[in-house]
Protein backbone atom coordinates (compact mmCIF):
# COMPACT_ATOMS: atom_id res chain seq x y z
CA UNK A 1 0.00 0.00 0.00
CA UNK A 2 1.01 3.61 -0.25
CA UNK A 3 1.13 5.64 2.79
CA UNK A 4 2.20 9.15 4.26
CA UNK A 5 5.72 8.84 5.91
CA UNK A 6 7.78 12.13 7.82
CA UNK A 7 10.97 12.19 8.27
CA UNK A 8 11.88 15.26 9.45
CA UNK A 9 10.67 18.75 9.60
CA UNK A 10 9.11 19.72 6.57
CA UNK A 11 9.74 16.31 4.99
CA UNK A 12 6.80 14.56 3.95
CA UNK A 13 6.89 12.08 1.52
CA UNK A 14 4.25 9.10 0.30
CA UNK A 15 5.99 5.61 -0.25
CA UNK A 16 5.11 2.09 -0.29
CA UNK A 17 4.78 0.29 3.07
CA UNK A 18 3.62 -3.25 3.56
CA UNK A 19 0.44 -4.05 3.54
CA UNK A 20 -1.44 -4.36 7.17
CA UNK A 21 -2.60 -7.89 7.99
CA UNK A 22 -4.33 -9.15 11.16
CA UNK A 23 -1.45 -9.58 13.71
CA UNK A 24 -3.81 -9.86 17.01
CA UNK A 25 -7.03 -11.56 17.61
CA UNK A 26 -8.70 -7.83 18.13
CA UNK A 27 -7.71 -6.16 14.95
CA UNK A 28 -9.73 -4.99 11.77
CA UNK A 29 -8.08 -4.19 8.88
CA UNK A 30 -9.90 -0.85 7.56
CA UNK A 31 -9.42 0.57 4.14
CA UNK A 32 -9.29 4.00 4.05
CA UNK A 33 -11.77 6.72 2.42
CA UNK A 34 -10.82 10.07 4.11
CA UNK A 35 -8.05 10.86 6.49
CA UNK A 36 -7.48 14.40 7.95
CA UNK A 37 -4.14 16.34 8.98
CA UNK A 38 -4.27 17.52 12.17
CA UNK A 39 -2.82 20.41 14.10
CA UNK A 40 -0.88 18.11 15.79
CA UNK A 41 0.48 16.65 12.50
CA UNK A 42 1.64 19.78 11.61
CA UNK A 43 3.32 20.35 15.13
CA UNK A 44 5.65 17.16 14.16
CA UNK A 45 6.21 18.50 10.41
CA UNK A 46 7.37 21.65 12.29
CA UNK A 47 9.97 20.40 14.58
CA UNK A 48 10.83 16.46 13.99
CA UNK A 49 14.57 16.14 13.82
CA UNK A 50 15.59 14.07 10.25
CA UNK A 51 15.92 10.07 11.18
CA UNK A 52 16.57 7.18 9.06
CA UNK A 53 13.45 5.62 9.77
CA UNK A 54 10.02 7.44 8.57
CA UNK A 55 6.85 7.89 10.83
CA UNK A 56 3.90 7.10 9.33
CA UNK A 57 1.14 9.77 9.87
CA UNK A 58 -2.40 10.28 10.36
CA UNK A 59 -4.43 9.55 13.24
CA UNK A 60 -7.86 11.18 11.32
CA UNK A 61 -9.65 8.80 9.24
CA UNK A 62 -12.52 6.43 8.33
CA UNK A 63 -13.38 3.50 5.92
CA UNK A 64 -14.42 -0.03 5.09
CA UNK A 65 -13.41 -3.12 7.25
CA UNK A 66 -11.65 -5.06 5.06
CA UNK A 67 -11.06 -7.64 7.41
CA UNK A 68 -11.23 -8.83 11.16
CA UNK A 69 -9.38 -10.91 13.89
CA UNK A 70 -11.22 -14.03 14.94
CA UNK A 71 -11.93 -11.60 18.68
CA UNK A 72 -13.75 -8.95 16.96
CA UNK A 73 -17.41 -9.66 17.50
CA UNK A 74 -18.86 -5.91 16.87
CA UNK A 75 -17.86 -5.56 13.58
CA UNK A 76 -17.47 -7.68 9.57
CA UNK A 77 -15.91 -6.77 6.25
CA UNK A 78 -17.57 -4.50 4.40
CA UNK A 79 -18.95 -1.96 7.79
CA UNK A 80 -18.01 1.42 7.44
CA UNK A 81 -16.47 2.87 10.72
CA UNK A 82 -14.72 5.59 11.95
CA UNK A 83 -11.95 5.58 14.26
CA UNK A 84 -10.82 7.92 17.10
CA UNK A 85 -7.95 9.08 17.09
CA UNK A 86 -6.29 6.42 19.76
CA UNK A 87 -6.86 3.45 19.95
CA UNK A 88 -8.49 1.81 23.13
CA UNK A 89 -10.21 -1.38 24.62
CA UNK A 90 -13.06 0.26 25.82
CA UNK A 91 -13.66 -2.35 28.85
CA UNK A 92 -10.77 -1.01 31.15
CA UNK A 93 -11.48 1.02 34.41
CA UNK A 94 -10.22 4.67 32.46
CA UNK A 95 -12.48 4.11 29.19
CA UNK A 96 -15.17 3.38 31.83
CA UNK A 97 -14.61 6.47 33.06
CA UNK A 98 -14.84 7.94 29.49
CA UNK A 99 -11.35 8.71 29.53
CA UNK A 100 -10.01 6.46 26.90
CA UNK A 101 -6.89 8.54 26.37
CA UNK A 102 -5.87 6.90 29.38
CA UNK A 103 -7.07 3.47 28.11
CA UNK A 104 -4.27 1.16 29.64
CA UNK A 105 -3.99 -1.19 26.52
CA UNK A 106 -4.45 2.15 24.72
CA UNK A 107 -1.65 3.73 21.83
CA UNK A 108 -1.29 5.77 18.96
CA UNK A 109 -1.51 5.45 15.25
CA UNK A 110 2.20 5.62 13.67
CA UNK A 111 3.95 4.42 16.62
CA UNK A 112 4.59 0.68 17.91
CA UNK A 113 4.00 -1.31 14.56
CA UNK A 114 0.81 0.35 14.18
CA UNK A 115 0.00 2.40 10.64
CA UNK A 116 -0.70 5.89 10.48
CA UNK A 117 -4.01 6.76 9.09
CA UNK A 118 -3.14 9.42 6.15
CA UNK A 119 -2.70 5.85 3.89
CA UNK A 120 -4.08 3.70 1.90
CA UNK A 121 -5.55 1.00 4.94
CA UNK A 122 -4.24 1.01 8.47
CA UNK A 123 -4.34 -2.14 10.83
CA UNK A 124 -6.52 -1.01 14.19
CA UNK A 125 -5.86 -2.71 17.20
CA UNK A 126 -8.59 -3.30 19.86
CA UNK A 127 -10.97 -2.56 16.82
CA UNK A 128 -14.20 -3.60 19.16
CA UNK A 129 -13.70 -0.73 21.11
CA UNK A 130 -12.12 1.73 19.09
CA UNK A 131 -13.91 1.68 15.48
CA UNK A 132 -17.89 3.08 15.63
CA UNK A 133 -19.83 1.76 12.74
CA UNK A 134 -21.26 5.00 10.50
CA UNK A 135 -25.04 4.70 9.37
CA UNK A 136 -23.73 6.38 5.97
CA UNK A 137 -23.13 5.11 2.26
CA UNK A 138 -19.67 5.30 1.22
CA UNK A 139 -20.16 7.74 -1.27
CA UNK A 140 -22.24 10.50 1.13
CA UNK A 141 -21.58 13.71 1.32
CA UNK A 142 -21.42 13.61 5.08
CA UNK A 143 -18.12 11.61 5.16
CA UNK A 144 -15.95 15.05 5.95
CA UNK A 145 -18.29 15.92 8.95
CA UNK A 146 -18.14 12.74 10.38
CA UNK A 147 -14.56 12.24 10.35
CA UNK A 148 -14.38 15.71 12.35
CA UNK A 149 -15.68 12.87 14.98
CA UNK A 150 -12.05 10.78 14.96
CA UNK A 151 -10.68 14.36 16.99
CA UNK A 152 -10.94 17.76 15.83
CA UNK A 153 -14.85 18.17 16.39
CA UNK A 154 -14.81 15.83 19.33
CA UNK A 155 -11.74 17.79 21.05
CA UNK A 156 -14.11 21.26 20.49
CA UNK A 157 -16.73 19.32 22.39
CA UNK A 158 -14.65 18.53 24.82
CA UNK A 159 -13.35 21.96 26.01
CA UNK A 160 -16.68 22.87 25.76
CA UNK A 161 -18.13 19.46 27.78
CA UNK A 162 -15.10 20.29 30.50
CA UNK A 163 -16.17 24.04 31.20
CA UNK A 164 -19.74 22.93 31.64
CA UNK A 165 -21.01 25.15 28.34
CA UNK A 166 -25.06 25.50 28.25
CA UNK A 167 -27.29 28.25 27.82
CA UNK A 168 -26.36 30.73 30.85
CA UNK A 169 -22.81 30.26 29.66
CA UNK A 170 -20.66 33.28 28.19
CA UNK A 171 -17.77 31.85 25.97
CA UNK A 172 -14.50 33.33 24.60
CA UNK A 173 -12.96 30.76 22.39
CA UNK A 174 -9.27 31.49 22.20
CA UNK A 175 -8.04 30.73 17.82
CA UNK A 176 -9.99 30.06 14.64
CA UNK A 177 -8.01 27.21 13.68
CA UNK A 178 -10.16 23.80 12.82
CA UNK A 179 -9.96 23.18 16.74
CA UNK A 180 -11.56 26.61 17.74
CA UNK A 181 -14.02 27.05 15.19
CA UNK A 182 -15.24 23.35 16.45
CA UNK A 183 -15.18 24.80 19.69
CA UNK A 184 -17.47 27.45 18.78
CA UNK A 185 -19.85 24.88 17.18
CA UNK A 186 -20.10 22.70 20.37
CA UNK A 187 -20.37 25.73 22.85
CA UNK A 188 -23.72 27.06 20.43
CA UNK A 189 -24.72 23.16 19.84
CA UNK A 190 -24.78 23.04 23.69
CA UNK A 191 -27.16 26.27 23.86
CA UNK A 192 -24.88 29.15 24.57
CA UNK A 193 -25.73 32.20 23.25
CA UNK A 194 -23.03 34.35 23.70
CA UNK A 195 -19.77 33.08 22.02
CA UNK A 196 -17.23 35.59 21.60
CA UNK A 197 -14.64 34.15 18.83
CA UNK A 198 -10.75 35.41 19.18
CA UNK A 199 -9.08 35.55 15.83
CA UNK A 200 -7.72 37.72 13.06
CA UNK A 201 -7.78 35.40 10.06
CA UNK A 202 -11.34 37.12 8.11
CA UNK A 203 -12.27 33.58 6.32
CA UNK A 204 -11.76 31.85 9.12
CA UNK A 205 -13.89 34.23 11.67
CA UNK A 206 -16.20 34.41 9.04
CA UNK A 207 -16.68 30.81 9.18
CA UNK A 208 -16.53 30.99 12.96
CA UNK A 209 -20.09 33.53 12.85
CA UNK A 210 -21.35 31.10 10.67
CA UNK A 211 -21.18 28.08 13.42
CA UNK A 212 -22.09 30.60 16.37
CA UNK A 213 -19.94 33.46 17.16
CA UNK A 214 -21.78 35.99 18.29
CA UNK A 215 -18.79 38.73 18.19
CA UNK A 216 -15.15 38.76 16.80
CA UNK A 217 -12.40 40.09 18.10
CA UNK A 218 -9.41 40.39 16.16
CA UNK A 219 -7.02 41.81 18.65
CA UNK A 220 -3.92 39.91 20.31
CA UNK A 221 -2.21 39.54 23.89
CA UNK A 222 -3.56 42.69 26.21
CA UNK A 223 -5.00 44.34 23.61
CA UNK A 224 -7.82 41.29 22.59
CA UNK A 225 -8.17 41.11 26.59
CA UNK A 226 -9.02 45.19 26.87
CA UNK A 227 -11.61 44.34 23.96
CA UNK A 228 -13.32 41.19 25.55
CA UNK A 229 -13.52 43.24 28.95
CA UNK A 230 -14.74 45.94 27.47
CA UNK A 231 -17.96 43.44 25.46
CA UNK A 232 -18.77 42.15 28.96
CA UNK A 233 -18.99 45.44 30.89
CA UNK A 234 -15.22 44.64 32.82
CA UNK A 235 -15.86 40.74 33.58
CA UNK A 236 -14.77 38.74 31.40
CA UNK A 237 -17.00 35.67 30.15
CA UNK A 238 -18.07 32.83 32.45
CA UNK A 239 -16.01 30.13 30.05
CA UNK A 240 -12.36 30.55 27.84
CA UNK A 241 -12.15 27.80 25.84
CA UNK A 242 -8.11 27.86 25.08
CA UNK A 243 -7.54 25.82 21.00
CA UNK A 244 -4.07 27.58 20.35
CA UNK A 245 -1.34 25.78 23.02
CA UNK A 246 0.87 29.04 23.45
CA UNK A 247 1.75 30.90 26.29
CA UNK A 248 0.08 34.09 24.73
CA UNK A 249 -3.19 32.29 24.40
CA UNK A 250 -3.17 31.42 27.84
CA UNK A 251 -2.25 34.53 29.17
CA UNK A 252 -5.07 36.11 27.38
CA UNK A 253 -7.04 33.06 28.62
CA UNK A 254 -6.60 34.31 32.24
CA UNK A 255 -7.32 37.75 31.18
CA UNK A 256 -10.84 37.01 29.30
CA UNK A 257 -12.47 34.73 32.12
CA UNK A 258 -14.18 36.48 35.07
CA UNK A 259 -13.57 35.58 38.48
CA UNK A 260 -14.96 31.91 39.38
CA UNK A 261 -14.94 30.96 35.45
CA UNK A 262 -13.41 28.53 34.02
CA UNK A 263 -10.61 28.19 31.11
CA UNK A 264 -10.71 24.59 29.51
CA UNK A 265 -7.35 24.51 27.61
CA UNK A 266 -7.47 21.85 24.65
CA UNK A 267 -4.75 23.31 22.79
CA UNK A 268 -1.82 20.94 22.48
CA UNK A 269 0.59 22.91 24.99
CA UNK A 270 3.83 24.87 23.79
CA UNK A 271 5.06 25.78 26.78
CA UNK A 272 6.16 24.67 30.26
CA UNK A 273 4.87 27.42 32.75
CA UNK A 274 2.04 29.22 33.03
CA UNK A 275 0.01 31.85 35.41
CA UNK A 276 -1.07 29.34 37.62
CA UNK A 277 0.03 31.30 41.11
CA UNK A 278 -1.36 32.97 43.54
CA UNK A 279 -3.28 35.43 41.12
CA UNK A 280 -5.80 32.59 39.89
CA UNK A 281 -6.08 31.11 43.07
CA UNK A 282 -7.59 34.42 44.41
CA UNK A 283 -9.90 34.70 41.40
CA UNK A 284 -11.16 31.11 42.07
CA UNK A 285 -10.61 30.45 38.39
CA UNK A 286 -11.61 27.06 37.22
CA UNK A 287 -8.78 25.28 35.38
CA UNK A 288 -9.93 21.92 33.16
CA UNK A 289 -9.48 20.36 29.85
CA UNK A 290 -7.06 18.19 28.22
CA UNK A 291 -7.08 15.47 25.33
CA UNK A 292 -10.19 14.91 24.05
CA UNK A 293 -11.60 11.11 24.82
CA UNK A 294 -13.06 11.25 21.26
CA UNK A 295 -14.49 7.27 21.76
CA UNK A 296 -16.35 8.65 24.41
CA UNK A 297 -18.05 11.49 22.65
CA UNK A 298 -18.59 9.76 18.84
CA UNK A 299 -22.09 8.10 19.62
CA UNK A 300 -23.72 11.07 21.51
CA UNK A 301 -22.55 14.01 18.60
CA UNK A 302 -22.84 11.26 15.16
CA UNK A 303 -26.78 12.10 15.17
CA UNK A 304 -26.65 15.62 14.71
CA UNK A 305 -24.00 15.49 12.04
CA UNK A 306 -26.50 12.31 10.46
CA UNK A 307 -29.55 15.17 10.93
CA UNK A 308 -28.02 17.63 9.15
CA UNK A 309 -27.89 19.40 12.47
CA UNK A 310 -24.57 20.76 12.25
CA UNK A 311 -21.79 20.38 9.45
CA UNK A 312 -18.35 20.28 11.28
CA UNK A 313 -16.54 19.15 8.04
CA UNK A 314 -16.74 23.04 7.03
CA UNK A 315 -13.30 23.21 8.43
CA UNK A 316 -11.80 21.00 5.28
CA UNK A 317 -11.12 23.91 2.96
CA UNK A 318 -9.00 21.73 1.01
CA UNK A 319 -8.98 18.04 -0.42
CA UNK A 320 -5.69 16.37 -2.06
CA UNK A 321 -5.79 12.88 -3.15
CA UNK A 322 -3.03 10.64 -1.50
CA UNK A 323 0.15 11.64 -3.96
CA UNK A 324 -0.83 15.24 -2.44
CA UNK A 325 -0.37 14.83 0.93
CA UNK A 326 2.73 16.39 0.97
CA UNK A 327 1.17 19.92 -0.81
CA UNK A 328 -1.55 19.61 1.70
CA UNK A 329 1.03 19.97 4.70
CA UNK A 330 2.89 22.96 2.88
CA UNK A 331 -0.76 24.69 2.03
CA UNK A 332 -1.27 24.24 6.30
CA UNK A 333 1.82 25.16 7.23
CA UNK A 334 1.70 28.37 4.95
CA UNK A 335 -1.99 28.84 5.95
CA UNK A 336 -3.59 28.69 2.86
CA UNK A 337 -5.54 26.09 4.11
CA UNK A 338 -7.24 25.66 7.06
CA UNK A 339 -7.65 21.98 7.14
CA UNK A 340 -6.78 19.45 4.50
CA UNK A 341 -8.55 15.98 3.63
CA UNK A 342 -7.30 13.40 1.99
CA UNK A 343 -8.63 11.39 0.09
CA UNK A 344 -6.27 7.71 -0.74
Amino acid sequence: MRATVMYGTGDVRVEARPDPKIQHPTDAVVRVLAAGVCGTDLGTYASMPPGHEGRPMGHEFLGVVEDAGAGVSDLEAGDLVVAAWRYSDNTCRYCAMGLHTSCRNGGRYGFDDVDGGQGEAVRVPYADGTLVKLPASLDSALLPSLLTLTDVFSTGHHSAVSAEVDARTSVTVIGDGAVGLSAVLAARRLGAERIILAGRHADRTALGREFGATEVVSERGDEAVAKIRDLTGGYGTDAVLECVGSGTALATSFGAVRDGGVISRVGLPQYTEGPIGAAMMMRNIKLTGGASPARAYIEELMPDILDGVIEPGRVFDLAVGLDEAPAGYRAMADRRALKVLIRP
